[in-house]
């Protein structure tokens, strides 16, 4: 019958320390005399601790808390679409930030990509202006669904509006005119209910109602 031999380690607790493999048999030789902590200055707590860990420097400011602001709305929409990078082109040709199609910004009056994916400032306008115009086309949907519940999930315009950003705001009114039965979900499988839950309760109050929102080149700080 083959014997199992059991294997033991001593792991490092300080810098300066040894590591240890033997076998059982190994083990019966060793001196444990030559290990003990006896006469050792053990009696550390975390307060004697506390000013060897504390750091050198101090945190002049704090990050901004963006919460449910419009700020806060496009910065979590921007980082489910692309972890807020503006140069990035998916598979399917969405570019930047927020992830546009090229024919989104044609709607929004650009057409040269090249610019939008190397401009912050473009691809920030351009949110806005689309989200501007998703908001007039959905108005009348705005008024009469927030507050609803659809297919569990409750209807606020942060929630429309990020909505209409993925799947446009044509599919947003069939989705909601139906009460949820005619549902839409991206090339990557992510639903209108997906996005109205996730981007819910933001305050979008700051877009304004328009028509045919376009970016204005001439207010741009490239």
């Amino acid at each position: 019958m083959r014997k199992k031999i059991a294997k033991f380690s001593i792991l490092p607790l300080a810098a300066g320390s040894i590591f240890f493999s033997f076998s059982t048999k190994d083990a019966a030789k060793l001196n444990l005399e030559n290990y003990s902590t006896y006469n050792l200055d053990l009696e550390y707590t975390v307060e004697n601790l506390k000013e060897e860990i504390e750091p050198d420097f101090e945190i002049s400011h704090t990050a901004p808390i963006l919460g449910k602001s419009y700020v806060g709305f496009k910065e979590a929409l921007a980082f489910k679409e692309s972890r807020g990078d503006y140069k990035t082109i998916n598979e399917y040709g969405y570019l930047g930030k927020y992830q546009f199609g090229k024919g989104t910004l044609k709607l929004v009056g650009i057409y040269d990509t090249v610019e939008f994916l190397n401009s912050p400032a473009l691809q920030e306008a351009a949110f806005y202006a689309n989200a501007s115009r998703n908001k007039w086309i959905l108005q009348r949907d705005i008024k009469r669904f927030v507050g609803k519940t659809i297919n569990g999930v409750l209807i606020t315009e942060s929630g429309i509006l990020a909505a209409a950003h993925l799947a446009g705001p044509g599919s947003v009114k069939k989705y909601l005119r139906s009460w949820g039965a005619q549902a839409f979900s991206d090339a990557f499988g992510t639903t209108i209910k997906t996005y109205m839950k996730r981007f819910g309760g933001y305050d979008v109050s700051f877009v304004r109602t328009e028509k045919n929102a376009r970016v204005d080149f001439d207010k741009l700080s490239v």
